[in-house]
């Protein structure tokens, strides 16, 4: 009786452990994942905000709680226009992005039949962009300078008699640049999705007799969202910190909230550059928020 009395217990105390461990095996498992965002991600951006409630005395930095970097971000009409400047540059290379992005997407998944050939002229779009950034942004200046190729053109071939001005160093340029710099990053993912609608749900649509665009309106593209959210995620995130384009495609003709910081960090304005940091933060997770309510992307994650 007494071995008995004893074993029970020991037995519920063993078997006590094991579900203990069993529940806290996937914590554990993930314990390095969180120990490396938590350095690398959630302690810098931590210090980013508490930086941004410091106030700068000339060339010192005094701890405290002050609003006042976060009202001088909105109270003046230059930084509030460059916030529209920045949302107005994401606006616009989103949906050229979108446009080239889902065309050639459709064109490789529907249109071009041999895996071999897709895989071939996919790796064609994606080579272009193995180079660095810069030198595809440098790139351009020959291409659209006031004696570049593209003015000379136009110029032989009397379509104009003299330079278009608004080639370079403008929010032409900016956009242009943008747009090929991030192309890729809308093409990937449409073209993934793509890939994996049923093409049975097409010929259905057809023999039901679906015209193409209604099959485009009602199945193609509804299928097609959460690629699309993916790359929109992707380009509105990027253009909206990226600075250096701005800074060398406009000529300083415009302003990013990137460039703003950039030029702040280089005044050792910290606290102003962290204020900008922290409601770009913000306006970047909204954006993504949004778009995460409209699309449920899980599914291609």
């Amino acid at each position: 009786m007494t071995v008995t009395a004893t074993a029970a217990p020991s037995g519920a105390a063993h078997s006590a452990r094991v579900k203990l461990l069993t529940r806290l095996a996937p914590h554990l498992q993930a314990l390095p994942l969180w120990l490396v965002m938590g350095v690398f991600l959630l302690i810098p951006i931590a210090t980013i905000v508490m930086v941004s409630f410091w106030e700068d005395q000339e060339y010192t930095l005094a701890p405290g709680f002050i609003l006042d970097n976060y009202r001088d971000v909105f109270g003046t009409f230059v930084t509030f226009s460059t916030y529209v400047s920045t949302l107005r540059y994401a606006l616009i290379v989103w949906a050229s992005t979108l446009a080239i992005g889902f065309t050639v997407a459709y064109v490789l998944a529907f249109h071009i039949r041999s895996t071999l050939w897709q895989m071939v002229l996919f790796q064609v779009c994606a080579v272009p962009f193995l180079t660095s950034n810069v030198i595809r942004m440098i790139s351009w200046i020959p291409f659209l300078g006031r004696n570049g190729l593209l003015n000379s053109t136009l110029i032989n071939l009397g379509i104009t008699d003299h330079p278009l001005e608004f080639l370079l160093f403008s929010p032409f340029a900016v956009v242009l640049t943008f747009v090929h710099l991030y192309s890729l990053f809308m093409v990937v993912p449409i073209f993934n999705t793509m890939m994996r609608i049923d093409r049975s749900l097409i010929e259905a649509a057809l023999d039901a007799g679906a015209r193409p665009i209604e099959v485009m309106r009602h199945v193609i593209v509804p299928l097609s969202l959460p690629g699309i959210a993916i790359g929109t995620i992707f380009v509105v995130t990027l253009v909206m910190g990226d600075f250096v384009t701005v800074q060398m495609m406009s000529g300083g003709q415009s302003a990013s909230v990137g460039l703003l910081i950039k030029n702040e960090i280089s005044l050792l304005q910290y606290p102003e550059a962290a204020a900008h940091a922290v409601i770009l933060l913000l306006t970047v997770l909204m954006m993504v928020w949004a778009i995460l309510r409209v699309v449920d992307i899980r599914k291609e994650l």
